[in-house]
C-alpha cells in the first residue's frame, strides 16, 4: 500500500466513483477508499437512474465525461422518456437498471481508468493540521498523507437503521456505520445536523400476480443517458403498475404510532418528494389509493421494488399492508423496508467548489452535503473531483453557472441556501430551464471537459461531427424560405402576414406534421434523429433562448462581481440586520449568490454592488 497520494476518495458509492473517475481523468493520483471493494457503484435503494431533473444532471455528467451515464446505458432495462406531452426542455430520460450489471460497469470502468488504486479499509480519522488536509487514518491505523481529499459517506456517517421499535447502527443493510469518522468530524466545529431516508421492501417476482396489474412497456425508441451510444445493449423489459387501497391505509392509518416516524423515534426530516407510505397517508389524507410501481431488479434476478412504498413500519405490519395491494396477496417478502438516519453537514459551510471554506483541500460530496438520489450524489462527486484536481495543481476550479447547467443549479442551491430536508433536483429549480435541455447537455459542457483535458480524443470527435451536423443543419433550414400562400396549398395554414417562413422556423410549429415537411424538404430526413430532434428543439425555443440570453448577460453584467473575503456588511447602512445576519453567515463569494439569500431585494443589492465598486474605485 502507498503512503501518499495526490487525492483520497473516502466511499464507493455514486458520488465517490465518479469523484474518484474525474480525479484520475484530470491527471491526479488517487486512492478509492472503500470498507467493501466489491460493493463499489451498488444501487443502495431503486434500480433505476434519471427521471424529470434528474435525468437532465445525468446528461451533463456524461458530457463532462463522467460514467453514471455509461454505466446506466449498459445496465438499461427498460428505457422511458418522461413527461413526452410536455416539452423538450422538461423531459427526463430514465431508466430501469440492471443492478448486478450497473454495479459491475461502475468497477470496470474504474478499474479500467489509469491512476486509481482502490483501498478496502474504513476510513477512521481525518488528519489536519493548522487548517488544511493532510491526509487519512485507516481502521488499520495505517495513515495516508494526501493534498486533499473528497468525503462521500453516503448515510454512513452515524448510520442508524430503523424498522418499528427495532434499531442497529448502519447505513444500508447488512452494512457498518462510519462512527468513529462522525466523531471526528463533529469536533471541526461544522455545523452538522441529522436527515433521513427510506426504502421498502424487496419482493419475490415470482410471488407476483402479475395478470392482476397493469403493464408497463419501455419506450419504441430509447433515450439513452451517454452522447457517446445509439441503442440499448440489454433485453427491454416491462414494469408493472398496481395502488395501494382503502384497506392497505387503514391498516397503516391502524398502525401509525409503530412507525419509527411517527412514534417519535425519528425526528429528523426526510425527503419531502418521496415519502414513506406512512407520510402519504397522512399527508394525502383525501387519496384514496397511491400509485405502486413494480420494477424488476435485473434480468436474472427475481427481485422486484415496490416503488412508491417505502417504510419504517414494523415487518408484521409490512406482511399485512403489502399483502393488502392487488397482484401482491400471496407476495413473498425478501427484505423488508426500513428507515436510515444519518449525520450531514449542512452545505453552506462550503465554497462552490464543494471544498469546505474553513479545512483547504477538503471536499465533500453526495448525501453528506444533505443531497437525496444517486444522479444528485454523482453530480457532485464529479465537480468535487475535477476540483480536488485543480486544487492539487494550484489551478481554478470548475464552477459552472446556474445559467450553464443543472449541476451548476444544485452545487449553487446547496452552498447558498443549505437544506432543512433532503435536496432533490427538479427542473422548476433552473431559472433557464428552456436552455438547459438534456439534449443539448454536450453542447453546454463538452468543450468545457475538453478545455479541462478530462475527457477522451473519441468523444471530442464524436461531439465536433454531431456540431457540425448540426450547424449545419441549421444553417440550411434557415436558407430555405416559404410564402404563407404556398405554405396554404399544403395545409399549413400560418397568418397571412405577408412574412416568408424559414424551415427552420415551421419547425417550431408541432401541428405541421412529417408528410408536409418531407414535401418541403425530403432531404431533412437524411439526418439522424438524434440531429433532427436537437434542432427542433432548437427551433421552438429559439424565441425563448435569445430573450434568455439577453437575461443571462444583463444579470451577468453585475451578478459575477466577485465579494472581498473581508468585505464588511454590517457598515452598509440601509440594509436590515436580518439580512446583515444571514450574509455574515453565508460569506457569498458573489453577488449572484448573495442575490439568493433569503429575503434579499434588488435594492438592498444594489447597496452592496455600490459598496464593492467603491471599494474598488478607492483601491
Amino acid at each position: 500500500m502507498k503512503h501518499f497520494y495526490e487525492i483520497i476518495i473516502v466511499g464507493g458509492g455514486h458520488a465517490g466513483s465518479e469523484a474518484a473517475y474525474a480525479a484520475a481523468r484530470g491527471g491526479s493520483k488517487v486512492a478509492l477508499v472503500t470498507k467493501k471493494k466489491d460493493h463499489i457503484g451498488v444501487m443502495s435503494c431503486n434500480p433505476a437512474i434519471g427521471g424529470l431533473g434528474k435525468g437532465h444532471l445525468v446528461r451533463e455528467i456524461d458530457a463532462l465525461g463522467g460514467l453514471m451515464g455509461i454505466a446506466a446505458d449498459k445496465s438499461g432495462i427498460q428505457f422511458r422518456l418522461l413527461n413526452k406531452s410536455k416539452g423538450p426542455a422538461v423531459q427526463g430520460p430514465r431508466t430501469q437498471s440492471d443492478r448486478l450489471i450497473y454495479m459491475q460497469e461502475v468497477q470496470n470502468v474504474l478499474n479500467r481508468q489509469k491512476g486509481i488504486d482502490i483501498i478496502e479499509a474504513e476510513a477512521t480519522d481525518i488528519i489536519i493540521k493548522k487548517g488544511k488536509i493532510e491526509g487519512i487514518e485507516l481502521d488499520n491505523h495505517i495513515k495516508i498523507e494526501a493534498l486533499s481529499v473528497v468525503l462521500t459517506t453516503g448515510t454512513f456517517l452515524n448510520g442508524v437503521i430503523r424498522v418499528g421499535k427495532e434499531s442497529l447502527q448502519a447505513g444500508r443493510i447488512d452494512d457498518f456505520s462510519c462512527l468513529k469518522l462522525a466523531r471526528k468530524i463533529r469536533g471541526f466545529g461544522l455545523d452538522v445536523g441529522r436527515l433521513k431516508t427510506g426504502t421498502p421492501a424487496r419482493l419475490s417476482g415470482n410471488s407476483i400476480d402479475w395478470d392482476k396489474v397493469e403493464m408497463q412497456e419501455a419506450d419504441e425508441n430509447p433515450s439513452l443517458f451517454s452522447f457517446m451510444h445509439k441503442k440499448p445493449f440489454q433485453r427491454q423489459v416491462s414494469c408493472g403498475i398496481t395502488y395501494t387501497n382503502e384497506e392497505t391505509h387503514d391498516v397503516i392509518r391502524k398502525n401509525l404510532r409503530k412507525s419509527a416516524v411517527f412514534d417519535g423515534t425519528i425526528t429528523s426530516n426526510g425527503p419531502r418528494y418521496c415519502p414513506s407510505i406512512e407520510d402519504k397517508i397522512v399527508r394525502f389524507a383525501e387519496k384514496d389509493k397511491h400509485q405502486v410501481f413494480l420494477e424488476p431488479e435485473g434480468l436474472n434476478d427475481d427481485t422486484v421494488y415496490p416503488n412508491g412504498i417505502s417504510t419504517s413500519l414494523p415487518k408484521d405490519i409490512q406482511d399485512t399492508y403489502i399483502r393488502s395491494i392487488k397482484g401482491l396477496e400471496r407476495v413473498k417478502i425478501l427484505k423488508y423496508g426500513y428507515a436510515v438516519e444519518y449525520d450531514f453537514i449542512n452545505p453552506k459551510c462550503l465554497k462552490s467548489s464543494l471544498e469546505l471554506k474553513n479545512i483547504s483541500g477538503l471536499f465533500l460530496a453526495g448525501q453528506i452535503n444533505g443531497t437525496t438520489g444517486y444522479e444528485e450524489a454523482a453530480a457532485q462527486g464529479l465537480v468535487a473531483g475535477i476540483n480536488a484536481s485543480m486544487y492539487c495543481k494550484n489551478e481554478h476550479p470548475l464552477v459552472l453557472d446556474r445559467s450553464e447547467a443543472y449541476i451548476g443549479v444544485l452545487v449553487d442551491d446547496l452552498v447558498t441556501k443549505g437544506v432543512i430536508e433532503p435536496y432533490r433536483m427538479f427542473t422548476s429549480r433552473a431559472e433557464f430551464r428552456l436552455s438547459l435541455r438534456s439534449d443539448n447537455a454536450d453542447r453546454r459542457l463538452t468543450k468545457k471537459a475538453w478545455d479541462l483535458k478530462i475527457i477522451s480524443n473519441e468523444r471530442k470527435k464524436a461531439f465536433d461531427r454531431k456540431t457540425k451536423l448540426i450547424q449545419e443543419l441549421i444553417f440550411t433550414a434557415k436558407n430555405k424560405s416559404y410564402h404563407t400562400g404556398g405554405l396554404a396549398k399544403l395545409g399549413i395554414n400560418l397568418k397571412k402576414d405577408g412574412k416568408k417562413r424559414s424551415f427552420f422556423d415551421l419547425l417550431s410549429f408541432s401541428e405541421i406534421n412529417k408528410l408536409q415537411l418531407t414535401t418541403l424538404w425530403p432531404e431533412y430526413f437524411d439526418y439522424d434523429r438524434e440531429i433532427r430532434q436537437n434542432v427542433e428543439s432548437d427551433s421552438k425555443y429559439s424565441f425563448y433562448i435569445e430573450r434568455q440570453a439577453y437575461e443571462v448577460q444583463k444579470m451577468k453584467t453585475n451578478i459575477g462581481i466577485k465579494i472581498p473575503q473581508s468585505f464588511d456588511y454590517s457598515k452598509i447602512e440601509g440594509l436590515s440586520s436580518e439580512i446583515k445576519t444571514k450574509l455574515k453567515d453565508l460569506s457569498p463569494q458573489h453577488i449572484d449568490q448573495a442575490s439568493r439569500v433569503d429575503g434579499m431585494t434588488p435594492s438592498a443589492l444594489m447597496l452592496i454592488i455600490s459598496k464593492i465598486k467603491l471599494l474598488k474605485t478607492i483601491a
